[in-house]
């Protein structure tokens, strides 16, 4: 399916639930009010719609509001037949009220339940209950409502979760039902343990059906968790036996039923090469051996280095010593959500600079505050700002002004996902020594994976900082470099390229055997890739074999910026001039050419992402240069400026990583607010 409201309808004799909905849907939308069609798979999160809300709104002068949903909702909320099983998620942007005057109370034999200005609206059936609240064992949508409302946390800020009590009718009706869903007991164990309400009768049985049912992998089954919770907290003799079927996976629930033998377990699996078990190990130290978060943190990262462990195995050591921290003074104080997120900032500015840490355990807690502290420090200073309960506020800016002159620096985490690399690209517009440095020694490292090559190189070789020691680190290691690595979302390209272009702009004698590579018949993958290596050394020829390329209309992969920074080089010009000149271009598609243009506006950084990314600082920054810029073209400049105005930083802040303070976004407004009349 490529459209949700396509559906196979068989043979059914009434329509699809979707078809029902989508129908409504339709008939949706009033002044100052609009509803998206239903998603493509293109629309696949909030980011998505909102950008698709906004395309709509396109030349709309008044404000208006949006409601919508995407395809991860889509999926999750229906099945293959286009029945509703489960709530459908409904997104919304604008007022919160007109949204719900909009939505209504949903299409016949359906409701809608409003998530309030925090949240979104939830489509569902309609179900009854009988005179104690509960549903009807044969009404499949009554009973999944009824469970998930056991399933909601009393409060989702804290972990571990905690559950409202059952009452007896309640806890009587799960009994029955698990008796009786032999097939399907999962949502009713679930119910019943996290209540701690399962009995060794039950746990019994059930185990037997898990051995049975799930042989080969245990974890298939998807109430494990709650069922070895329970065979750990009736001290069963199989539980370990359990555990030791489960491997690592089961560090979660032994970390909820703390032992010395869990300890033990949780320890060996770290220490085996398992660090996303660190979290569970801290969280088991604590309880059994050293509460001071502080004090556990340190042994456990003292005996991680006499291990010789992987730089990972740190980093979520930080992140669970923080994470600690935060979680028992938001227990202890009740704080509000944004109030705890800025407390995680202190926190971990705190141990950053905290001397009983050892050093590398310092940096990435630092890591973890880099990006918040002038948050944390604009909260503390303003009128009524946030005020961290049994902490003044001279302590907070005195751990600020700690941070900013003596917490340890590095890079940041080189296998974390690709996105998270691209929220910290702005920080390289410029590189120090120490930046410098840590790059070089990223390359050598025999264990820096594809992503962060490219990362590295990127930076090195746009810089000009790239050596022919770099070319020699990685030599050894062309059979892992010319594998398939997809650099759709990145500012920086496939590493195999940059390390082509660095080795021929030095003359390195690898370059002959580089492009030897690139000229074979396969692998496939890299015929379109092979273009972007003219920037390397470029010549004429190389810039007409890409202009060959751009004037073909096939599809752009970086050949088109390549080929305005081959020909800026050529002709010793600033590649902004040369995008300029492209403007109008028969045959050059606008969406690609305004990219390019923006993307080249610092050729010491170029920005190799696939579109104009909305939520980056970095495209902001080249956005508000282009629209300056006093030798480019008024078209030019306009399209700076559209840019800037449909940038996240302007339309939607939460949404710009890592977050503006309040002064950022003003300053943005202002610049707006100053151009405003241009275009």
């Amino acid at each position: 399916m490529n459209r949700a409201d396509t559906a196979e309808q068989g043979h059914l004799e009434r329509p699809s639930d979707l078809v029902t909905i989508t129908a409504w849907w339709r008939r949706l939308g009033a002044d100052g009010f609009l509803v998206l069609p239903p998603p493509h798979r293109s629309r696949y999160t909030q980011s998505d719609g909102h950008a698709d809300a906004a395309e709509l709104g396109t030349g709309r002068t008044a404000p208006f509001s949006f409601a919508y949903w995407h395809w991860q909702s889509h999926q999750r909320a229906f099945d293959r037949a286009g029945a509703l099983t489960g709530e459908l998620l409904l997104h919304w942007g604008g007022d919160h009220a007109v949204v719900a005057a909009g939505l209504g109370a949903g299409p016949a034999g359906f409701r809608i339940e409003n998530g309030g200005p925090e949240g979104a609206f939830r489509l569902d059936h309609v179900t009854h209950r009988d005179a104690a609240g509960l549903p009807d064992p044969g009404d499949p949508h009554g009973v999944r409502q009824f469970l998930d409302e056991l399933d909601e946390p009393v409060d989702r800020r804290r972990l571990p979760f905690r559950y409202r009590p059952l009452s007896r009718v309640q806890a009587d009706w799960l009994h029955d039902r698990l008796r009786e869903e032999a097939e399907a007991p999962a949502p009713f164990v679930r119910a019943l343990e996290r209540r701690e309400a399962l009995t060794p009768a039950e746990a019994e049985r059930l185990l037997g059906a898990w051995r049975t049912g799930h042989r080969g992998n245990p974890a298939d089954w998807e109430a494990w968790p709650e069922l070895l919770h329970a065979l750990l907290r009736q001290e069963h003799h199989a539980a370990w036996e359990r555990c030791d079927a489960l491997g690592s996976a089961a560090a979660g629930v032994l970390a909820e039923v703390p032992s010395e033998r869990g300890l033990a377990r949780v320890r060996e699996w770290v220490l085996a090469g398992e660090p996303e078990t660190v979290t569970e190990w801290l969280a088991l130290h604590q309880a059994l051996r050293e509460p001071d978060p502080v004090r556990a943190a340190a042994g456990l990262a003292a005996e991680l280095a006499a291990r010789g462990a992987p730089a990972a195995a740190t980093r979520e050591l930080a992140g669970a010593l923080v994470n600690s921290v935060t979680a028992a003074w938001g227990r202890e104080t009740d704080a509000h959500h944004e109030t705890e997120l800025l407390f995680h900032t202190l926190t971990a500015a705190r141990c950053a600079t905290d001397t009983r840490l050892p050093r590398e355990l310092r940096v990435r807690t630092a890591e973890l505050a880099r990006d918040r502290v002038e948050l944390l420090r604009e909260a503390v200073l303003k009128p009524g700002g946030a005020v961290f309960a049994g902490v003044e506020t001279a302590e907070v800016l005195a751990v600020v002004e700690r941070f900013d002159e003596g917490a340890p620096a590095s890079g940041p985490d080189l296998t974390a996902y690709e996105g998270a690399l691209g929220d910290v690209w702005h920080r390289y517009r410029a590189l120090t020594d120490a930046d410098t440095r840590w790059l070089h020694e990223q390359v050598a490292a025999p264990g820096t994976a594809l992503q962060g090559l490219g990362f590295c190189l990127e930076l090195l070789l746009a810089h000009g900082q790239g050596t022919a020691a770099d070319v020699d680190a990685l030599l050894p290691r062309l059979g892992d470099l010319t594998k398939k690595y997809k650099t759709t979302y990145t500012e920086w390209r496939h590493p195999l390229v940059t390390l082509t272009c660095l080795a021929l702009d030095l003359g390195h004698p690898a370059a002959a055997r580089l492009l030897a590579w690139w000229n074979r018949a396969r692998p496939v993958w890299k015929n379109d890739l092979r273009p972007l290596t003219r920037l390397g050394a470029p010549d004429e020829a190389g810039a007409a074999e890409l202009w060959e390329f751009v004037a073909s209309d096939a599809h752009d992969e970086g050949q088109l910026m390549t080929w305005v920074l081959v020909r800026a080089r050529l002709d010793g010009e600033h590649p902004l001039r040369v995008a300029d000149r492209l403007l109008g271009t028969p045959g050059l598609r606008d969406y690609v050419l305004h990219r390019v243009l923006l993307g080249v506006a610092d050729p010491a950084q170029p920005l190799w992402h696939y579109s104009v990314d909305s939520r980056s600082r970095s495209w902001w920054q080249r956005a508000v240069e282009v629209a300056e810029h006093p030798d480019l073209s008024p078209a030019a400049r306009a399209i700076g400026l559209e840019t800037a105005r449909r940038h996240c930083l302007i339309r939607y802040p939460d949404q710009l990583r890592p977050p503006p303070t309040e002064a950022e976004q003003a300053a943005a407004r202002a610049w707006l607010d100053q151009h405003a009349a241009e275009v």
